[in-house]
């Protein structure tokens, strides 16, 4: 029964969902795991967000501070099943510094608080107030990206991931 849970877990894991909401396994759309090359990394994109007290900020005003910036949904189950690593890796860093974006891709902004507050995440959760920037326009969901203080792209992660691995910690010191 342990090695059961333990290899569905893993499977979990290692899937991600489409944009159109079905989840697929590796063998459909593969975990991939880049540090981004420091030659030409990606700019923080000036993008309108909603928190859940419904305020609007740009996501350029997070710059000065890592942003580990996260694409999900609920219905995702690859999704949900990475926030207690995310939530663990949160813990370990110092807020003054690092700024978490959890970035709903749910239809309705409502049904990701909802769901914030029935699994008890405290994790901050964000609505897009208008569309996706070029850069968060993906084929799946999770997916991750980590900027540095200057706004520049130093990780992207598509697929889940267990993030309360000391190579997230490192990143985000």
């Amino acid at each position: 029964m342990k090695y059961t849970f333990v290899l569905l877990f893993s499977l979990a894991l290692t899937a991600s969902c489409n944009n159109a909401g079905k989840e697929s396994t590796t063998a459909e759309a593969s975990t991939q795991s880049a540090r981004v090359p420091e030659k030409k990394p990606a700019p923080l994109p000036s993008f309108a967000i909603m928190n859940s007290r419904n305020e609007t900020v740009n996501l350029e005003s997070f710059k000065g501070k890592k942003l580990f910036v996260n694409l999900w949904a609920t219905w995702c189950g690859p999704c949900r099943a990475e926030i207690p690593s995310i939530q663990q890796l949160a813990a370990k860093t110092n807020p003054e510094k690092v700024a978490i974006i959890m970035l709903s891709l749910d239809d309705d902004f409502a049904t990701a608080k909802d769901f914030a507050a029935a699994t008890n995440m405290n994790l901050p959760v964000y609505f897009p107030a208008g569309q996706l920037p070029t850069l968060f326009t993906v084929e799946a969901i999770p997916t991750t990206f980590i900027f540095n203080e200057k706004g520049e792209l130093i990780h992207r992660q598509v697929g889940a991931d267990n993030y309360n691995a000391p190579e997230y910690a490192e990143l985000l010191k």
